[in-house]
């Protein structure tokens, strides 16, 4: 069984049997026909996934792993606000007409920052601190800049990553691990989604750093499953899992902003049968 499929199965258990429902509450999102988007939530969840064991994408269902690795350097790399940066179409619903989704996002880690060392941005003071700094433990970045939120048209929901080096006895290599933290997970959506995108990220900053991936720790303050995605969360963990896959990325890129979707692969994926047409609050 993957341990993706593991902690998935798990996780969802425990929302639908011990979780707090919002109906009847006060709630922002909508369905499409204006009915309120209610949810069975928990409060501060906790999922590690060990990248040296193994890549955490789950087979219950396929995960779109170029897709999800498109989405994460058009934030950290091309650090862009505009939908037309992007190859798939989930940011459709917050962008203007212009294709701006405000100063979220890629635009806050493109905002330069004085340091001692020089003027950076939050990205490549990762990438510095990590080639020069490595046992700092003050590598991290934030999206949730409260000045700038009434400019933003959605609020991050993934905002935080902090990173912390280790050295594993008898190993030459430092591993690089690093924590997600997220204020708000849609489970069905995007939990998935984000843990395949982040690991992602560990991996090609452990690669360019000359480190080994470790582990991605995905802390969710508000993981909820939507009162109309219960039944497609039931249909779905219930399903047998399989064998997790094998993960490859490019080994000839060495300069994070070289990378692209298509320097990734997973390899013997197997997966259940795709669940399409997720209804998606907003």
């Amino acid at each position: 069984m993957s341990l993706a499929d593991h902690i998935f199965i798990d996780m969802c258990r425990d929302i639908l049997e011990n979780g707090t429902s919002t109906e009847g509450e006060k709630v922002r999102p909508r369905w499409p026909d204006g009915t309120p988007a209610y949810t069975i939530k928990k409060f501060g969840v906790v999922n590690r996934y060990d990248l040296s064991k193994e890549f955490p994408i789950m087979t219950l269902r396929r995960t779109a792993l170029k897709s999800a690795t498109d989405e994460v350097l058009w934030i950290w790399q091309k650090k862009s606000n505009n939908i037309r940066d992007l190859h798939s179409h989930i940011w459709d619903e917050w962008a203007d007409e212009d294709g701006s989704i405000g100063k979220a996002y890629g635009y806050q880690m493109g905002v330069k920052h004085q340091y001692k060392e020089g003027t950076m941005d939050q990205v490549d003071r990762v990438i510095y601190d990590l080639k020069n700094n490595p046992f700092s433990r003050r590598i991290m970045t934030n999206l949730y800049v409260h000045q700038d939120l009434h400019a933003m048209n959605l609020y991050p929901c993934a905002y935080s990553m902090t990173f912390n080096v280790t050295q594993k006895r008898g190993e030459d290599k430092l591993t690089l691990n690093a924590v997600l933290n997220q204020r708000s997970q849609d489970v069905l959506a995007a939990n998935n989604w984000n843990v395949v995108q982040y690991a992602v990220l560990i991996h090609m900053l452990a690669q360019v750093c000359n480190m080994r991936p470790g582990e991605l720790v995905h802390v969710i303050a508000d993981a909820h499953i939507y009162d109309r995605h219960i039944p497609i969360i039931q249909e779905l963990i219930s399903r047998e899992p399989k064998p997790a896959p094998d993960f490859w990325l490019n080994p000839d890129v060495h300069d994070f902003y070289e990378f692209t979707r298509n320097d990734v692969r997973v390899d013997h994926y197997v997966t259940g049968e795709q669940i399409r047409d997720i209804p998606i609050a907003v």
